[in-house]
């Protein structure tokens, strides 16, 4: 399973020792400091230069350059998108020592706001441990948020704030991107540097990241625009300047001791994020379907280990009396291996197969039990938690 961190930033106070002097050189009319890391930071030149040397008894000859602001698509859509991004704070209670201290722990990331009614969107991460949240506006100004709802698998939440707003983003069609076309990703990384730009492409579409071995996300897409800690929930944006994505996780490896990759970053589809936020605005949760059941992922080397029949599959550990899993006459001990038409595998967890279906939905499961295999019918209930 790939090693994934979620993007959300604690704030930490990081202190520098000692001070490089900085070295200046003008050269052809633009000042150029190099610093401490050899990083250079360029400074426009002045609006007018002469240029070439003067020849004795003859007028230099001169070239004008004017510096004028060159508008872009990009320009354009930081324009139109920017003031719409917002940081959020959250503030996640820390445990009490042996001594009777408490230490709570700021957390950041970042949003956008989709709606004139105070509406922001952002991960479900950012947020779900905390017990206080507000946003700052590009401006600086600071309100406090509500956390309206939030759903946990696909790793999105609303936010809303009440008073004035600078800015409305616009969501856009994401089943209509294209590998290779432009977009720009802005956010807080590292929660200081507030609406920061960065631009790349779509490096893919459809997308898969396990979670866990229970769970993976899907239909994510991929992007080089460079993300860090404290741009989650911050908007994957095209050139026209709408809301594509939101962004959600990097990839840094894929296991002990791998390479370590670089721009593997991953965001939400905004057809995703308008059906979820959709559900959370109206009902404060996402509506699932309801098993009934616990169970255990199987894998290869745990059927290996206990000489189980299969190699994939969701061990039932316990059945919930009066539940679909119930009635269906599913029993502890059952081992599911495939539910409706999706054979369970690891491209194709538990979690994933069940959730293709809407509370009261019917379907066949498949069951192994002891040396037979039955097909039962269940008719799902509605799992509304978070």
């Amino acid at each position: 399973m790939k090693s994934w961190h979620r993007i959300v930033y604690a704030i930490a106070i990081f202190v520098i020792a000692g001070i490089a002097a900085l070295s200046g050189a003008v050269v052809g009319g633009i000042t150029v400091y190099q610093n401490v890391a050899n990083r250079q930071l360029v400074v426009a030149a002045p609006t007018t230069t002469s240029v070439g040397p003067a020849v004795k008894g003859v007028p230099a000859s001169t070239t004008e350059i004017t510096i004028t602001n060159i508008e872009t698509p990009i320009t354009q859509a930081v324009e139109n998108v920017g003031p719409a991004v917002v940081t959020v704070m959250g503030i996640i209670p820390g445990q009490t020592t042996f001594f009777g201290q408490t230490t709570d722990q700021p957390v950041s990331g970042s949003g956008v706001i989709i709606s004139d009614q105070g509406y922001i969107l952002t991960n479900n991460h950012v947020v779900e441990s905390t017990t206080s949240v507000s946003v700052i506006f590009a401006d600086g100004d600071e309100r406090p948020a509500q956390i309206v709802g939030r759903d946990v698998f696909s790793d999105v939440a609303v936010l809303k704030v009440d008073g004035k707003l600078p800015a409305v983003a616009i969501l856009g069609n994401s089943d209509s991107l294209k590998p290779g076309e432009t977009v720009i990703a802005i956010g807080s990384p590292l929660g200081d540097f507030k609406n920061t730009v960065t631009v790349g492409v779509i490096s893919a579409t459809g997308r898969s990241i396990d979670i866990s071995e229970n769970y993976r996300m899907e239909g994510l897409l991929q992007t080089d625009a460079a993300i860090n800690q404290g741009n989650s929930g911050g908007p994957l944006v095209n050139l026209a300047g709408e809301v594509v994505g939101i962004n959600a996780l990097i990839v840094r490896g894929a296991g002990y001791g791998s390479a370590v990759a670089e721009g593997l970053g991953f965001a939400i589809p905004a057809n995703t994020v308008q059906a979820i936020s959709q559900q959370l605005i109206e009902n404060g949760y996402v509506s699932y379907p309801y098993l009934g059941v616990s169970w255990q992922w199987i894998t290869p080397s745990i059927a290996a280990r206990y000489g189980l029949p299969v190699e994939s599959g969701a061990y039932i550990s316990g059945v919930e009396s009066g539940s679909p899993a119930d009635k269906a006459g599913l029993q502890q001990g059952d081992i599911v291996t495939q539910i409706g038409d999706t054979k369970l595998d690891a491209d194709h967890p538990f979690i994933n197969a069940l959730y293709l279906f809407s509370a009261g939905n019917s379907t066949t499961l498949e069951v192994v039990r002891g040396q037979d295999t039955l097909n039962l019918q269940v008719t799902f209930g509605e799992h509304t938690a978070p």
